[in-house]
């Protein structure tokens, strides 16, 4: 789907890295022609593990064992399904401590973020298994000949392909609603960041049947466009950037296949000049989510679009609070700011920052590599000013810790200028007058729009895009019911 990051493909493991396996059908195997890839430690650069590259026939045989196991696991009921994500959730939480260092080590990001996502999982697919029973279907009233209802059924087969930035989070997570409406699923993790996404294989391992659960370690361009375009997998769900989204859609056009897409964002605060605007700069810096996943987040509120008569205190308790963010060992407990998750990202991140500064923008803070740091992916996180709507880094998501202040006066304009991407994902709002924050929620182009928030979504509120943002909805009822398919029926008495 998109040029492989990985480093090191090839046949043998790099540098005496550990050795994994993939988990298929109920087994663990290699791929089906040997070949490896590495992941590296992004704050070390140095391996941490190598994995298999999947092959197409290794697809086959995980789509084959999902076929078989489908229709028991449909008939199992959703209590039995729920039982079973239930204590999935408890081993989780047992070794919640060890996969949250897995994470920071193979992501880079700060471990106080990962122990933050481990602690949120299972929260997730409890949710999940908590409204299993609502896949469910309606009857439609009739004359007294005939009786019409409706009924939900799974896919059988569906797949998720899930990013870097955070991942047995979304790995678990993004399992929950397709296994709880009954459905096999293939998951695919990205090949930077994939050691986790094979434990959590171990800790399901002898939980669910064989088949119902495969994880394919690989490339993009290898086995996730193999699962995109294979005829057995009815259903895609992909997390990512939007150029590979639009190859996962175009991928499973010849087969009709139903594709859901929560893909990037450049994602609009406006604040107003009603509000304390220190309070508002620490808001921003917490939208960005710098200190949990150095702003590689889809989420990342990056255009900052900042009222004339607040800019300057404004600025000046952005940057403070910027600059008194630790950049270092993500292990650490103290550290707020990691590396980026791989070497190319780490480049082209890089590269935006140079093209805000030959832009015109004025760089305030960061945008370098810490004098104290030799070796990772690191960048203190920048922030720029005097940044126009026409700009790079106004117009194109980067997916890391750069932010962009733009001024304002009037509301129409900021609004058109707030929705003049081709990203519509989410959108904040900061101001003391409710009845301009509900007016402008309606006129923003957003699927989610925070009033004086800061990204955190309560459960069961629909997260997904608009425009380029995506197709579908995620976190909610909805996600769950887009696993089945609908079917009416109509009897004559």
């Amino acid at each position: 789907m998109e040029a492989t990051n990985a480093t090191n493909a090839g046949n043998a493991p790099t540098g005496g890295a550990p050795d994994h396996r993939m988990f298929i059908a109920g087994k663990w195997t290699d791929a089906a022609d040997g070949a490896r890839i590495t992941s590296i430690n992004p704050a070390t650069e140095q391996p941490l593990g190598c994995v298999p590259d999947a092959h197409p026939d290794d697809l086959d045989q995980a789509v084959a064992a999902a076929v078989d196991a489908a229709p028991g696991w449909a008939a199992a009921g959703w209590q039995q399904r729920a039982s079973l994500l239930r204590e999935f959730c408890a081993r989780i939480t047992e070794r919640a401590a060890e996969l949250a260092e897995l994470d920071t080590r193979d992501s880079g990001n700060p471990i106080t973020g990962m122990r933050y996502d481990l602690a949120s999982t299972p929260p997730e697919i409890l949710y999940y298994a908590g409204i299993g029973s609502e896949a469910k279907g309606f009857t439609a009233p009739t004359g007294p000949e005939t009786l019409a209802y409706t009924t939900r059924q799974p896919y059988g087969v569906v797949a998720r392909i899930i990013p870097f930035n955070h991942p047995f989070k979304f790995a678990a997570g993004k399992i929950a609603a397709p296994l709880a409406a009954g459905n096999c699923v293939l998951l695919k993790p990205a090949e930077q960041t994939p050691l986790s996404a094979i434990e959590l294989a171990r800790l399901a391992e002898d939980l669910f049947p064989p088949g119902v659960l495969s994880v394919l370690t690989g490339t993009g361009p290898r086995i996730g466009a193999a699962i995109a375009s294979h005829p057995g997998v009815p259903r895609v769900a992909f997390t990512g950037s939007v150029p590979t989204g639009r190859a996962v859609l175009a991928a499973g056009a010849p087969h009709i296949k139903h594709v859901t897409l929560e893909l990037g964002g450049k994602n609009p605060i406006i604040v107003f000049p009603d509000v304390d605007p220190a309070k508002a700069a620490r808001a921003a810096i917490t939208a960005m989510n710098l200190a949990r996943s150095n702003g590689q987040s889809c989420g990342s509120a990056s255009r900052v679009f900042v009222h004339d008569d607040i800019r300057g205190p404004f600025l000046e308790a952005l940057v403070r609070g910027v600059q008194e963010l630790r950049v270092g060992d993500p292990l650490d407990d103290s550290t707020e700011i990691g590396p980026l998750a791989f070497e190319r990202h780490y480049q082209r991140v890089l590269s935006y920052i140079a093209a805000g500064r030959d832009e015109g923008a004025t760089l305030l803070t960061g945008g370098d590599r810490p004098s104290t740091l030799d070796r990772g992916y690191f960048i203190r996180p920048a922030v720029f000013a005097d940044v126009t709507d026409q700009m790079t880094i106004a117009r194109e998501e980067i997916f890391g810790p750069v932010i962009s202040v733009l001024g304002w006066r009037d509301v129409d304009n900021v609004v058109r200028r707030a929705n003049a991407v081709e990203y519509g994902l989410t959108a904040n709002v900061w101001t003391r007058d409710i009845s301009v924050a509900h007016r402008l929620v309606q006129r923003l182009d957003a699927g989610y729009v925070y009033v004086n928030g800061t990204g955190r979504r309560p459960t069961g509120t629909a997260f997904g895009g608009w425009k380029q943002s995506g197709i579908g909805k995620e976190n909610s009822l909805e996600e769950l019911l887009s696993y089945t398919r609908e079917k009416s029926v109509a009897v004559t008495l």
